[in-house]
């Protein structure tokens, strides 16, 4: 049986910190960095191209602005596993006072560094529609 479950912690390792960052409650930026590989990207849901630059930009932007933030994940599911990471995807429901905000589904690709540690290294987002 293949294990994902190192790579699905760090999913919700992550946005949890997100989470916590954008409600305004910690300041985790460095900690939550230093869970991004220097060679990241992102495409985002419009089709933006982000690296790990335009990431910490965009979170600089975001700290604070959505008191009350939940994000729930849900639907987690390996693709792919090899001796330097995985390839998952999830489904992530974001809302602020029990209304939905963001429902998106998203693919990522981590990998580990030369001492192991487990990084993302390329994440994929898409608005869910039913």
């Amino acid at each position: 049986m293949t294990d994902y479950s190192p790579y699905f912690d760090l999913v919700e390792e992550t946005l949890t910190e997100i989470e916590n960052w954008f409600s305004g409650l910690s300041s985790v930026l460095p900690t939550l960095l230093a869970r991004f590989s220097n060679e990241f990207s992102m495409i985002t849901p419009s089709a933006k191209v982000l690296d790990i630059d335009g990431m910490e930009e965009l979170f600089e932007q975001l700290r604070g602005t959505r008191p009350g933030l939940v994000i729930t994940l849900s639907e987690f599911k390996g693709i792919a596993l090899y001796d330097q990471g995985a390839v998952i995807s999830y489904r992530e429901l974001q809302a602020v006072d029990n209304r939905t905000i963001t429902d998106r589904r998203a693919t990522v690709v981590f990998e580990k560094d030369a001492s192991g540690k487990l990084l993302w290294r390329h994440l994929h987002e898409t608005f869910f529609a039913d």
